[in-house]
């Protein structure tokens, strides 16, 4: 799993969630950089650092030994969980785990040095392991 080895502040302030404000395009890491075949986030959603495992281990066997992956995406914004059946008050819980926030347009997966119908089918795959739609993109 991912998750940083060192933050400055361990518990974050909760954002305002208004439609608007997660529904706006990224613009930051939205073109194909490294790879041929990409993996674009449509939709916004936060996705967690077993998501991101799970997506890589599905790239990793279409990779084998020839491709090249790149994971454009690291989580590094703390969720904070309180325990079970405990009462309100009393400040807020500890960390609990790590997430990226993803914005439409975002780029997730990048794969090179695999032939195309292979390189579609694994991001399509690893597309269903995401809490957020997502579009193939290729060079």
């Amino acid at each position: 799993m991912l998750f940083p080895k060192k933050v400055k502040h361990r518990k974050w302030q909760t954002q305002r969630k208004s439609a608007a404000r997660l529904a706006r395009p990224d613009t930051r890491g939205v073109s194909l950089d490294f790879g041929s075949y990409g993996l674009k986030a449509v939709t916004s959603a936060r996705v967690t650092s077993n998501q991101i495992e799970a997506a890589r281990k599905v790239l990793t066997r279409a990779t084998a030994k020839t491709g090249k992956l790149w994971i454009r995406i690291f989580p590094d914004r703390p969720v904070t969980t309180k325990p079970a059946e405990v009462g309100m008050g009393s400040g807020k819980g500890n960390p609990d785990h790590y997430v990226f926030e993803v914005r439409p347009g975002r780029m997730l997966f990048e794969l090179d040095g695999v032939a195309e119908p292979i390189a579609r089918a694994h991001l399509r795959q690893a597309g269903m392991k995401l809490p957020v739609k997502t579009t193939i993109i290729a060079r």
